[in-house]
């Protein structure tokens, strides 16, 4: 009796079965979510390559991320399909995307970033140039259709969404009849030259308000001015 109650009272105690505990399961495309939520963005600007191209309006997407990338200097890497920088700030990182496909295959280069870097939809942003804009007016927008630019009419189509964010910027409408392609791809006159540095500024503070302040905060910032 008595070896029994020693027996009793000497036995280590059962382990836990933890065999039977049910975590919860995390897939890797959730992981994958999780990581890309708020942390990087992809910055499209559109234009077109070459020196002929460099000051012309239809490039003002290039302008503005060639602007942002000088002033916290950055450098731009050639890559497939593009030239691309990347900038970090407040702990997100921007991927700046010039691409070399020329504006109306623009759309391939964006996906290809897209899924390279596991950047969710949500986080991108397109520059672009708008024609029914007054110059320098800044419109943007969580969606909408191409408005004829054939940049955007690539990316909808490639994407096959509109549901992307879209910085518009005015470069207006002062042309004859007949002449529109010769404006487009026309240089900034003297007075858009003037005004152009200023402009570029609050650009660059739109793209990294999008990833900082969110896009309805942006959109109520600096829509219109």
């Amino acid at each position: 009796m008595i070896k029994w109650i020693n027996n009793l009272f000497s036995s280590t105690p059962k382990e836990e079965n933890t065999q039977n505990i049910i975590k919860p399961e995390v897939h890797e495309h959730q992981k994958n979510n999780i990581k890309s939520v708020s942390k990087k963005y992809l910055i499209v600007g559109l234009g077109n390559i070459g020196a002929e191209y460099v000051n012309t309006r239809h490039n003002i997407g290039f302008k503005v991320l060639d602007f942002l990338a000088k002033k916290e200097s950055l450098s731009f890497e050639t890559v497939k399909l593009g030239s691309l920088a990347e900038y970090k700030f407040k702990g997100r990182t921007f991927l700046l995307l010039k691409p070399n496909t020329y504006m109306n295959l623009s759309g391939k280069a964006v996906k290809f970033w897209m899924d390279k870097e596991n950047i969710p939809l949500e986080n991108v942003m397109v520059i672009t140039d708008d024609l029914n804009l007054s110059f320098g007016t800044i419109r943007i927008k969580p969606k909408g259709s191409d408005g004829g630019h054939n940049g955007l009419k690539n990316i909808n189509l490639v994407l096959n969404t509109q549901q992307y964010t879209r910085f518009r910027f005015g470069i207006s409408d002062q042309f004859k009849k007949g002449q529109q392609v010769d404006y487009v791809l026309g240089e900034w006159d003297e007075e858009e030259k003037a005004k152009l540095p200023e402009r570029l500024e609050i650009a660059s503070e739109i793209i990294k308000s999008f990833g900082t302040a969110g896009l309805e905060n942006t959109m109520t910032t600096f829509n219109g001015k």
